[in-house]
């Protein structure tokens, strides 16, 4: 127990001083260890640990070996151990060392030309040095219409010489490197007035609701009100035995098919989707057990995002060759979805956290069974096109993950995911691979 005091936990949303006292108490020996989340990678003044343990893969190899290479000093050694989760990929991985240590760091996906990307770079450089047409080969196709609307917005001023930046602000401000989705939610406690900390804008739906149970340096919070307008979450410490979760749903709709394949009688699309998102309750579970202990609605507007996504559909005669009746269609694609996202990291840089997915037995826009899966930003990363290029490669490497797991109807080791907004249900492993085993016949 007298160790217990030197050992902390770390994360990005913690006050900078906060931060910085942890990062000189580990480097003079008074802490003896960080449980941390992904912001060990980044932003941190730490290295030359003895030991790192990784719970779970972190999604890509470039941040495994990020975190590995936090351990070890010139000339001594250093241990780095990774222990699997439950998870499709992490599944993968243990019985595919080499694809760990035999191959190179990914290859990063970028799409420039997003507007969401662009708009904010074109402040920046204009805040540097005015913006002229012989600059418009250097950003791409899109600038002039894009200038445009950045004028009509009052961020850029033409003059002769070109586009000024004319604000007191700073330009590169408008770029956030933590992630984008608006102002961080400050979390606070509400006896003291105390702040706490912050949450991203796009979590706090799910992380910071009424009545979510939050950590916060090994203390449980929970939260009594999320204000929305004023981007706080008031939270009072307390100790309850559960944990929360939240539920969402979420609806999809095409706004433009870029390309289309044919797979036969499928189609494989990517194009351009509006995804709206609602997180509408949250299940409290009991810990240690999980069991759920009840289900509480919320009150929480919807969300929608612009983005890119990669999707496929299978038609009846399809359906019947797979043998896939109506009582197991939805938890056949509903599986196929969730394990493909599991294994979409392997082939682009991503983790499934940057990315989405909705299966419907019938989509309104496609009037067929579908299976979308979409990146998480706005305007697309560049993941779901990177999928459509690789999607021969990596739905069949989704098909044989789900059929060589030895569970018998589904587990978190191949078709259940850590953030399905349903629970995971339904899902139904068998028709999965022999749906997925139906569409690869004829994949180009």
């Amino acid at each position: 127990s007298g160790l217990s005091g030197r050992i902390a936990a770390y994360r990005g949303g913690y006050l900078p001083e906060e931060r910085r006292a942890l990062e000189r108490a580990l480097h003079t020996g008074e802490l003896l260890g960080l449980a941390a989340t992904n912001a060990l990678e980044l932003g941190i003044d730490i290295s030359g640990l003895d030991a790192v343990l990784i719970t779970g893969y972190p999604g890509t190899r470039a941040s495994l070996w990020q975190q590995a290479g936090r351990a070890g000093r010139a000339g001594q050694g250093a241990l780095a151990i990774m222990i699997a989760r439950d998870e499709p990929l992490d599944t993968y991985l243990v019985h595919h060392p080499d694809s760990v240590f035999h191959t190179p760091v990914e290859s990063t996906v970028l799409d420039p030309h997003n507007p969401y990307v662009l708009a904010p770079h074109l402040c920046a450089a204009a805040a540097e040095i005015p913006l002229t047409e012989a600059d418009f080969a250097l950003f791409g196709p899109e600038t002039p219409q894009l200038l445009s609307k950045l004028e009509k917005r009052k961020l850029l001023r033409r003059r002769n010489s070109g586009w000024h930046w004319t604000r007191k602000e700073r330009a590169a401000d408008l770029t956030d490197i933590r992630g984008s989705g608006g102002k961080p939610v400050q979390v606070v406690e509400a006896g003291t007035g105390r702040l706490l900390g912050t949450v991203d804008a796009g979590a706090a739906h799910t992380t910071v609701h009424e009545g979510a149970v939050h950590l916060h340096q090994g203390r449980t919070y929970v939260v009594r009100q999320l204000d929305l307008e004023d981007s706080a979450a008031l939270v009072e410490e307390a100790s309850p035995p559960w944990t929360t979760m939240a539920r969402d749903t979420t609806s999809l709709a095409v706004l433009e098919t870029d390309a289309e394949v044919p797979w036969g009688e499928a189609r494989l699309c990517f194009g351009s989707v509006e995804v709206t998102n609602q997180v509408v309750s949250y299940l409290r579970r009991r810990l240690i057990t999980g069991e759920v202990l009840g289900e509480t609605k919320l009150d929480l507007p919807p969300r929608t995002l612009r983005t890119r996504a990669v999707w496929w559909t299978v038609t009846e005669d399809q359906l019947d060759a797979a043998r896939i009746n109506p009582e197991i269609l939805a938890g056949s694609l509903h599986a196929a979805e969730h394990a493909a996202i599991g294994m979409l990291p392997l082939f682009a840089t991503c983790d499934r956290w940057d990315i989405g997915g909705v299966s419907i037995a019938l989509h309104p826009d496609t009037l067929l069974p579908t299976v979308f899966v979409y990146d998480g930003q706005p305007g697309g990363a560049g993941f779901a096109e990177r999928a459509f290029h690789t999607a021969r490669a990596w739905l069949t490497a989704t098909r044989d993950a789900i059929a060589a797991c030895e569970c018998e109807a589904g587990c978190p080791s191949c078709i259940q995911s850590p953030k399905c907004g349903n629970a995971n249900d339904p899902l139904h492993k068998r028709g999965a691979i022999r749906l997925l085993t139906e569409l690869l016949r004829s994949a180009a």
